[in-house]
């Protein structure tokens, strides 16, 4: 199955549509019936939900899945009974295709400062503050650039002349 993108999958998904979904772990809440992650694949600023039921995965399984792990998930849309948002994953399975060890990830759920964020430069992206910067840049950037290719200019990268 081909990787869906999380902006595609709230865009556009509806019931029962089986996905593949990359992305990093946001947060993990644990429950007697299921475990809820959050995930996120950078390609917009909302998040995904994934529930994994109790039944199918144990305690143990889900282990080395914490704030920062990154994950390949199939699963199955469904209408989310919960509040915060319209769809969430039901996974069929998953494969852990990086740990971060909670001793030592420094992004958690809590809020964190820009002077902290600037030490971590490879991974503020990850942050719900940079990535909307970044995505405000993107635009401008691109707009601008379309603005004088529309007029007949030509970018240069001066550093290459």
């Amino acid at each position: 199955m081909k990787r869906s993108r999380i902006n595609t999958i709230l865009a556009s998904a509806h019931a029962e549509m089986p996905v593949k979904v990359f992305g990093w772990v946001k947060s993990k809440r644990v429950s007697k019936t299921a475990t809820f992650i959050i995930i996120n694949d950078g390609s917009q600023q909302n998040d995904l939900q994934l529930v994994a039921p109790a039944e199918m995965f144990s305690e143990s399984a889900l282990a080395d899945v914490t704030t920062g792990a990154a994950l390949i998930v199939d699963g199955i849309i469904q209408d989310s009974p919960g509040s915060g948002q319209k769809w969430e994953v039901q996974i069929k399975s998953f494969t852990l295709t990086g740990k971060a060890p909670v001793d030592n990830y420094p992004l958690q759920k809590k809020g964190h400062s820009l002077e902290f964020l600037r030490e971590i430069g490879h991974l503020r992206v990850r942050t719900n503050t940079f990535s909307a910067m970044f995505r405000v840049r993107n635009a401008l950037a691109m707009h601008v650039h379309q603005f004088f290719q529309d007029r007949g200019f030509a970018w240069v990268h001066t550093p290459i002349l």
